[in-house]
């Protein structure tokens, strides 16, 4: 997962991320070819997050299959689903506001480590 991640860059995700929700993944060929899951729950809120598709599999639909599984599994337990996206990641936020999500606000984040 981690390898994924760090290939495509959904956004911050270490090898602790899948601790912080439930995330689902699609293989092909034996490879993780998508993933996505959940992570941050606000009230009546939880955020799609992850969701990736390794450049070897794009194009089949998978980032889309698995947007709208996760957004099932978040309305199916009363909550609305919502992300976010690099604003430079124009080919994620057509594909969002195809299947249905609008843009709710702009946001500046800034991602803080901790020095070694």
């Amino acid at each position: 997962m981690v390898a994924l991640a760090d290939l495509t860059q959904p956004g911050p995700f270490t090898r602790r991320t899948p601790e912080l929700g439930t995330f689902w993944g699609v293989k092909l060929d034996n490879r993780l070819a998508a993933m996505g899951g959940t992570r941050l729950n606000l009230e009546g809120y939880t955020e799609i997050s992850g969701l990736c598709t390794h450049p070897d599999f794009q194009g089949r639909g998978l980032a889309t299959a698995l947007t709208l599984h996760i957004a099932k599994v978040i309305r199916s337990r009363g909550d609305k689903p919502f992300l976010h996206a690099y604003a430079d990641n124009h080919g994620a936020i057509a594909l969002y506001r195809k299947l249905g999500f609008d843009i709710w606000s702009e946001v500046n984040v800034a991602v803080v480590r901790r020095s070694s």
